[in-house]
Formats: structure tokens, C-alpha cells, sequence
């Protein structure tokens, strides 16, 4: 849609995981659209199509959240690269973030014409031309910036209620994963993981690590607990990790969070 409005020469590949793969070697392109597995697949499995990635003018990714591991990558990056913030409500995105280059940005800054507040729910609220004037009440929960940015922090229905404290579960992720990559030289960040709630007889529910793969060592899982107590609050910090050999994922790839609970409660007990 961007293409055809600002009248680009467009290239159409099939959707994949690595969608310069089938290009020539002396393809050139001023822009593209990668969601954040996309992209860490290009950087990790094909390094030699960096210089093609360096050549635009700009590179947006959304459609997810990006990984710190991912953000880190990004660096390696001379083209600009925004995070894009958006949904199908508005059809496209209405505010960026800088993710690579010396100052890279933590809050998404709306676009010109788009204004941003927040509901009684903490819940963000946009009202531009792409909403028709009207104000439309979103379930992202958002730490608003005097500025008018705003940094994302999770989804409404991602939250935990773990003997009466709401838990967001995003934030607990971010820690964790910050553990990961700092421990042991990062050897256990390749992980697939997601946090959830899980049955609990005195709590409801429980903060709940569920990870790709076998068991962590204990004196592994013992490290990156105290971590995360480091980093998160006392109801934060997950009271249990869980281990499936595979997390199911959803057409477009990503973890099916509400299918890996089911399974993972049909084998274990409440607790």
C-alpha cells in the first residue's frame, strides 16, 4: 500500500522467513518492510546480504515486538531502522522508533496529524485522520511521555492475577530475556520462551516461565531467578519455569501462548 500511494517501483516476492534469499547478488532497493523474524532470519542465515540492507534509505519493521537480542543485531546496520507501531483499525502505523544508529529510542513517536492519550485502563488512545477525527481506545497499555512518545508495555489481556496482583506479562519477559543474554556469555538466549499464568490452588495464578526444549540445570535456572528478583518485584518474579520440546506456533510463526498452556496443564497438575 505505501508503495502504490508513493508511487515506488515495487519487487513482489513470495512470503518467507528470508525474503532477500531469492534476490541477485546486485539487487538494490531504497526500502522495505520486514516483521522482526524476517529480519533476524536475513541477518543470521545470509550475513552477506547485509550490504543490501545498508544501501536503503530506511527500513521498517513491525508487526511484533522486537527482541533485544534482535535490537542488538540491528547495530551491524548502517540504514536506518524504526519500529513501527500500528493495527488494523488504522490501517497503517502511526508512530516510529529508532532502533539502531548512536541513539537509539525507547518511546514511539507519533506521526504528524496523530495524537496519542491514555484511558482510565492505562490504555492508549489515538485520534487522526486515519481514525476519521474519532478517538479510538486501544488495549496497549503505555507509560506516557510529557512529550507526547509513549513506551509500550503490553497488552491488556497479558496480564496475570496472581493472588490478587496484576502482573504484566511483557515486563517479565523483557527481564527474563535481559538474563538470558547476559548470563553465561548468552549460551540459553536462543531459547524460545513466553510467560504466562498457570493454575495455582492458594494463587489462581502464577507467574509461569514456559521454554522450548529440556530442563535447564538447576544451578542454571537457581542464577537466572536471582536475576529476574534483581530486576522485577516480589510478585513478579516467575515461582515456576516450565518445559515443553517444542512451543506450537501459530500460521504466521509466532508462539501460540494459549495452545502451550493447554498442553502444558493436560501433563501437570495445578499446583
Amino acid at each position: 500500500m505505501r508503495g502504490f500511494v508513493l508511487g515506488l517501483r515495487l519487487t513482489v516476492v513470495t512470503p518467507s522467513a528470508n525474503p532477500l534469499a531469492s534476490l541477485p547478488p546486485d539487487a538494490r532497493f531504497d526500502f522495505t518492510a520486514l516483521v522482526p523474524l524476517q529480519l533476524q532470519t536475513i541477518l543470521a542465515r545470509t550475513p552477506d546480504r547485509l550490504p543490501l540492507l545498508d544501501g536503503m534509505k530506511a527500513i521498517l519493521v513491525g508487526g511484533a515486538p522486537v527482541s533485544m537480542a534482535l535490537q542488538r543485531a540491528l547495530q551491524r546496520i548502517a540504514a536506518p531502522v524504526y519500529h513501527t507501531y500500528g493495527m488494523t483499525e488504522t490501517v497503517t502505523h502511526i508512530a516510529l522508533r529508532r532502533l539502531n544508529g548512536p541513539h537509539p529510542e525507547a518511546a514511539f513517536k507519533p506521526l504528524p496529524g496523530v495524537q496519542v492519550g491514555q484511558d482510565e485502563r492505562g490504555c492508549l488512545t489515538v485520534t487522526a485522520p486515519v481514525t476519521g477525527g474519532q478517538t479510538l481506545h486501544t488495549n496497549d497499555r503505555v507509560d506516557l511521555q510529557p512529550d507526547g512518545s509513549f513506551v509500550w508495555l503490553g497488552r491488556l489481556d497479558n496480564v496475570i492475577n496472581s493472588g490478587g496482583v496484576k502482573v504484566q506479562v511483557e515486563r517479565v519477559e523483557r527481564a527474563l530475556e535481559r538474563a538470558l543474554l547476559d548470563y553465561r556469555g548468552g549460551v540459553f538466549s536462543g531459547r524460545r520462551f513466553f510467560v504466562g499464568g498457570t493454575p495455582d490452588e492458594r494463587l489462581g495464578e502464577t507467574v509461569t516461565v514456559v521454554m522450548e526444549g529440556s530442563p535447564l540445570p538447576v544451578q542454571d535456572e537457581a542464577a537466572l531467578r536471582a536475576a529476574l528478583q534483581a530486576a522485577l518485584s516480589r510478585y513478579e518474579v516467575p515461582r515456576r519455569f516450565a518445559f515443553l520440546p517444542r512451543l506450537p506456533q501459530t500460521p504466521t510463526g509466532k508462539i501460540d501462548r494459549r495452545a502451550a498452556l493447554r498442553r502444558l496443564s493436560a501433563t501437570t497438575p495445578p499446583r
